[in-house]
């Protein structure tokens, strides 16, 4: 941990000790989520890391959870309340909630099934089921998808309305019938002069795909080479599942490397 990083995060620390509450939550917001998760790995005590998560505002907490360590997550897992363990999941990303849940022990893993709702928890179970080294345990489902008769002017209502809860919004994915069929972005939204033309007449038909059980290798690999942002990740019959996103990409070179 740089020492400048270190130095922002005692000072965050000491607020809270000294039981200002209101600086240690402004403090800790204007924090990088991976610098907290950082700090919390060098603090032995766990009474201390659980004290210092549990004060963290809520609507960080789930970021700065996604970057600790296995460990320390367990620790969390087990501590929290049911009501807190299902918070904590609904407000984090599909790929980092499995990610989480791979690495933890069948009591963990029982515990968040458990308070999960009917939807989250077969999307879950969907996602253990793909082999560790596939595209399908790296994507995400928060992506945007736009139907192809959508205009330009509700597909961007759409993404004002949606797009808090997507892990990106830039590049947007055409389906028909839950089918890929083409992809757009944001910004090609923005530069249409026609509010009324639709997805379909400018979206891009040609899109580079992968496969659920592709390696997951070859998939960070191909970022590399086509400098995409995101992957769009379809089954056997060409149904849009998934998006491989970039910082995931990255972590497995990292991971290979």
């Amino acid at each position: 941990m740089e020492e400048e990083i270190r130095k922002e995060f005692m000072e965050m620390i000491k607020l809270l000790d000294e039981g200002k509450l209101q600086e240690f939550k402004q403090k800790a917001t204007e924090c990088p989520p991976v610098d907290i998760a950082e700090g919390l790995e060098e603090i032995e005590d766990e009474g201390r890391v659980l004290r210092v998560f549990r004060m963290l505002p809520k609507d960080i907490s789930s970021d700065v959870f996604s970057y600790m360590t296995s460990e320390q997550q367990q620790l969390i897992a087990e501590s929290a309340t049911n009501a807190e363990l299902k918070a904590l999941v609904d407000d984090m990303f599909m790929d980092d909630t499995v990610d989480f849940l791979e690495e933890m022990p069948a009591n963990v893993v029982k515990k968040v099934l458990q308070n999960a709702d009917e939807g989250t928890r077969k999307t879950i179970n969907q996602f253990l089921n793909y082999p560790e080294n596939s595209a399908g345990s790296l994507m995400t489902i928060e992506y945007v998808d736009l139907h192809d008769y959508f205009t330009v002017r509700k597909a961007m209502d759409y993404i004002r309305r949606t797009g808090i809860d997507k892990e990106t919004i830039y590049t947007c994915y055409v389906t028909r019938g839950h089918k890929l069929i083409g992809l757009t972005s944001v910004k090609d939204l923005l530069l249409c002069e026609d509010d009324d033309a639709t997805i379909e007449s400018i979206m891009q038909e040609h899109v580079i795909t992968v496969g659920t059980l592709d390696d997951k290798e070859q998939v960070a690999q191909m970022f590399s080479k086509y400098n995409f942002l995101a992957l769009p990740v379809v089954d056997t019959e060409n149904r849009l599942v998934g998006i491989v996103t970039f910082d995931d990409a990255m972590d497995v070179m990292e991971d290979e490397a």
